[in-house]
């Protein structure tokens, strides 16, 4: 479910900047924003891909169900990124929000007939679909390749460059969520974070420990084998 935030067009943002892309002309399309509740659903797998969207506050996450049931978590999208661009008609993946989000959406149709006729909108799509393409096989070498440890490595140094703020990285997601993006258990989850927080490499703040602060990057660093 859904509340629309902007009813108003003449009040709505509507430059193809507010989605993250400049373009030299300014060209106009009408984005629409609405806000979703935490856990509700965004779109659907195999669902029309009729929009692209922007997050403007709060953070999505990007999944399929596999057959056995367990669920797959493809993608992390947080404040600024944009996601839902396909390369086909209907969307790979099922997008929901982690917590109260704030997304702005424009028709997929605009931006590709702006892109038509202005080159710097056709090379930020193309830099969009080339950086998710890189994100995917970052993703598939992090599952198929790397031990636990690693894996959670690599996930802490990907949120340090995404969500630090005071030097401190703010989890929107829970452990599950990164388990099910890691393809590691919860539990496994727990004791790679628990082994880190050990050896010095990273402290918790709060309760939910979604509050962590990295207290030597060159070490985890050390542990995210890219070889």
């Amino acid at each position: 479910m859904f509340v629309r935030i902007t009813t108003d067009s003449a009040q709505r943002p509507n430059s193809l900047r507010d989605l993250g892309m400049t373009s030299d002309s300014n060209a106009l399309v009408s984005l629409s924003e609405f806000s979703y509740k935490k856990g509700s659903e965004i779109y659907g797998e195999k669902e029309p891909a009729e929009y692209v969207y922007q997050v403007k506050s709060g953070a999505v996450r990007s999944y399929k169900l596999l057959s056995d049931g367990r669920r797959q978590i493809g993608a992390f999208h947080l404040g600024g990124d944009i996601f839902g661009l396909e390369n086909g008609t209907e969307h790979r993946f099922t997008a929901e929000a982690i917590v109260d989000t704030n997304v702005r959406l424009v028709k997929r149709q605009s931006v590709e007939i702006v892109a038509e006729s202005d080159a710097m909108v056709a090379r930020n799509l193309l830099s969009m679909t080339t950086t998710n393409l890189q994100h995917a096989e970052d993703h598939m070498l992090l599952l198929g390749r790397k031990t636990s440890l690693e894996r959670v490595a690599a996930f802490l140094l990907e949120m340090d460059k995404r969500l630090t703020a005071a030097g401190v990285i703010a989890l929107p997601m829970s452990r599950r969520d990164i388990a099910d993006y890691l393809g590691l258990t919860l539990e496994t989850v727990s004791r790679a974070l628990s082994r880190l927080h050990e050896l010095g490499i990273l402290g918790f703040i709060g309760n939910t420990q979604r509050q962590i602060v990295l207290q030597d990057r060159d070490r985890l660093a050390s542990l995210d084998l890219q070889s």
